[in-house]
């Protein structure tokens, strides 16, 4: 059983911890080694200090999921699209589970979550953008996600492939059985 919130500042070692671990994970083997060694707790801590800061100002937020010993295993972070996309209104900016936790419809829930939210902001559209080798491209195709573009990133040298993935009408995922 897992109950989700919305995120304090006081979660941000959390996160933080859930971030570098699930991209540890994820992207081994898909991105550069040597960005998943420069990872840190305490960059990933400052660099969602400034999400949090910036969140008022853009409507953005953030969800945790906890487990029943209240360990924060994962989180959704959303808001407004950033780059003045006219049809898709909102965005995932970031969702995470730690590995032990996936499969057990926590992602979903928290997709829903953002769904809603956005909702609430009068948005109801919205994307994610993920990398094409991630294994959670399938997830957002199994939610109804439709690869609506992508586009060639550099990192560390590396060219990589993102995707976007959009929902025109977020309806369909505000059903719980969706």
């Amino acid at each position: 059983m897992t109950l989700t919130r919305e995120a304090t500042y006081t979660d941000i070692p959390a996160i933080a911890r859930v971030h570098v671990d699930t991209w540890r994970n994820t992207y081994s083997g898909i991105i550069p080694d040597q960005v998943l060694t420069d990872l840190s707790y305490e960059k990933r801590e400052n660099a969602w200090q400034n999400v949090f800061d910036q969140a008022a100002d853009s409507n953005g937020f953030t969800y945790v999921s906890e487990n029943e010993t209240g360990q924060i295993i994962g989180f959704v972070d959303g808001g407004r699209e950033r780059t003045g996309n006219q049809l898709f209104q909102g965005e995932i900016n970031a969702i995470y589970i730690l590995s032990s936790y996936q499969h057990q419809g926590i992602g979903r829930d928290l997709v829903r979550l953002a769904a809603e939210r956005l909702r609430q902001m009068d948005m109801l559209s919205m994307l994610v953008w993920v990398l094409k080798d991630n294994p959670a491209c399938q997830f957002y195709e199994a939610l109804g996600g439709q690869m609506i573009q992508s586009k060639s990133i550099e990192m560390r040298g590396s060219a990589l492939i993102e995707r976007a993935y959009g929902w025109a009408d977020t309806s369909f995922l505000l059903n719980p059985s969706a």
